[in-house]
């Protein structure tokens, strides 16, 4: 179960890749253009400076809104033993498949404002799907008449079909899921602290399969957040009184009890998530951190600036789910201590120093208590740290940049950089020639070769073209090149024939 996990986390580290610049497109250009951001920084009112904080937010919105997408594709193309490219055109297909059924069958049977989001939870079963059909049947032979639909053909129409049969089955097992949801945060709203650890500990679970959707709308605008009176004006849901009072130049005091539903995301977003990510950079091998730093600082700089978590927490939430419980459970209490401590800090789009900077200071410590969030966040980024970094470093969790057997690893000389078309021949042959070479693929550190003999497999010449360690594995071998171990692999595969 431990090496299915960490395959469909490798699957998953194409598509993660794309998310913290997505995030800072999505994060600042949504916080900075909103009607505070502009009451508080007048200059960003101009036309020209909110067009460009337009497309900024258009162009990452655009990867978060086909996430799903973009996760199926991705599975199946990391997954697939060969021809991978059909493999991930059959899983975008597929997806589109799935949502147009369920969209057709909720048009035909249910309620015109129906809906039904599965989020990742629904790509991750179409892309496993069509992992299994594709790796089945890519080859398959089909009667002469039928010729021209076999082979890598056949993937995407039986991925077609068997998508219209989940978006059937998902149609009728999501609703009482959803419904479910709903029941919960009903009874969450009456637990007073309590329900708010609780809302905070199932807000960020559910998201990990992007149900979190369901729970959150409930409470930011409806009467599960809180009914008040604000400037002679009713008004229901937590994120509607805030910027109702926010409005209202005769409120003063605390705002609204309902920010309890905002207010603990800070410290865990612009504090904890950061902390976890240099928890995990020091918990990989020291060989291994210069290729990954680049990941690991961006990741916690959209979490810190923007409150976009997702680079972060899909680098280990399938690698190892029980580590996003226990993030989850953290979140948790950052909403149960928010709640005790009375900070009442609202946001607009996420928990990040914009909102911060935008809910907090800016409107004073007499109406939101934003100094206490500072030694919380202290607190939060040390239990983060040594969380992750212990955790991580002791189960070897796959996050990015981990590599098991780190003892084995041994230094090597690094010759002069030479085309890459020649250094990738000399691999092959210091692997034996390309008859010993069954299958090659790369992370972001290792060239992963499965061959035929180990035996044949020159290690030290390995080494003296540029690998810091050769690690034996079952059948095969692992290089450590660094950065350079996509460029190789697919330099090999080109020269070999091979798919991929």
């Amino acid at each position: 179960m431990f090496k299915k996990f960490s395959k469909l986390g490798q699957a998953f580290m194409l598509p993660i890749a794309i998310l913290p610049v997505a995030g800072l497109l999505l994060g600042l250009g949504a916080a900075l253009s909103n009607d505070a951001a502009i009451a508080a920084f007048p200059f960003l009112g101009a036309e020209w400076i909110q067009s460009v904080f337009a497309v900024m937010a258009g162009a990452g919105n655009a990867v978060f809104a086909n996430l799903p997408l973009i996760f199926s594709i991705g599975i199946a193309v990391g997954l697939a033993k060969g021809d991978k490219g059909t493999a991930g055109l059959s899983a975008g297909v597929a997806f589109l498949v799935f949502t147009a059924t369920i969209s057709s069958l909720l048009q035909l049977y249910s309620d015109a404002d129906a809906t039904i989001d599965t989020g990742v939870l629904g790509a991750l079963v179409i892309g496993l799907t069509v992992t299994y059909l594709h790796n089945r049947y890519r080859k398959i032979e089909l009667p002469q008449f039928l010729g021209f639909f076999g082979g890598s053909r056949f993937i995407p129409i039986v991925s077609s079909l068997s998508a219209i049969v989940l978006g059937s089955i998902f149609y009728l097992i999501w609703p009482p899921i959803q419904n479910l949801l709903v029941v919960l945060g009903e009874q969450i709203a009456r637990m007073g602290s309590l329900g708010s650890f609780l809302y905070g500990f199932f807000l960020r679970l559910t998201g990990a399969v992007g149900l979190h959707h369901t729970i959150y709308p409930l409470f930011w605008y409806t009467s599960l957040g809180g009914v008040e009176t604000v400037a002679g004006q009713t008004v229901s849901g937590a994120q509607n009184i805030y910027f109702a009072q926010l409005a209202d130049p005769n409120f003063s005091g605390l705002f609204t009890y309902g920010t309890r539903f905002f207010a603990g995301r800070f410290a865990t977003m612009m504090f904890g998530l950061p902390a976890a990510c240099l928890g995990m950079y020091h918990a990989i091998p020291k060989e291994n951190r210069k290729a990954n730093a680049g990941f690991y600082m961006s990741s916690a700089l959209t979490s810190f600036l923007t409150g976009i978590t997702e680079p972060i927490e899909f680098s280990f939430l399938f690698a190892a789910p029980w580590l996003y419980v226990i993030h989850a459970f953290l979140d948790g209490v950052s909403f149960l201590v928010a709640d005790l401590l009375q900070i009442r800090i609202g946001n607009t789009f996420s928990g990040g120093l914009i909102d911060f900077t935008i809910f907090g200071p800016l409107q004073g410590q007499a109406q939101t208590h934003w100094l206490r969030v500072l030694p919380v966040g202290i607190i939060w980024a040390l239990v983060y740290y040594f969380i992750f970094r212990y955790l991580v470093k002791r189960f070897k969790v796959a996050v990015p940049g981990m590599e098991l057997n780190v003892g084995e690893f041994e230094s090597g000389t690094e010759q002069s950089s030479t085309d890459l078309s020649q250094r990738a021949q000399e691999i092959i042959a210091a692997l034996g020639q390309a008859t010993n070479i069954e299958n090659v693929t790369a992370c972001a550190t290792r060239l992963r070769v499965s061959v035929v003999d180990t035996q044949q497999v020159d290690k030290t010449k390995l080494k003296q073209l540029g690998a810091t360690a050769v690690v034996d594995v079952a059948n095969g071998i692992q290089a450590v090149f660094g950065g350079k171990s996509d460029l190789y692999s697919q330099e090999i595969n080109q020269i070999l024939g091979h798919e991929e």
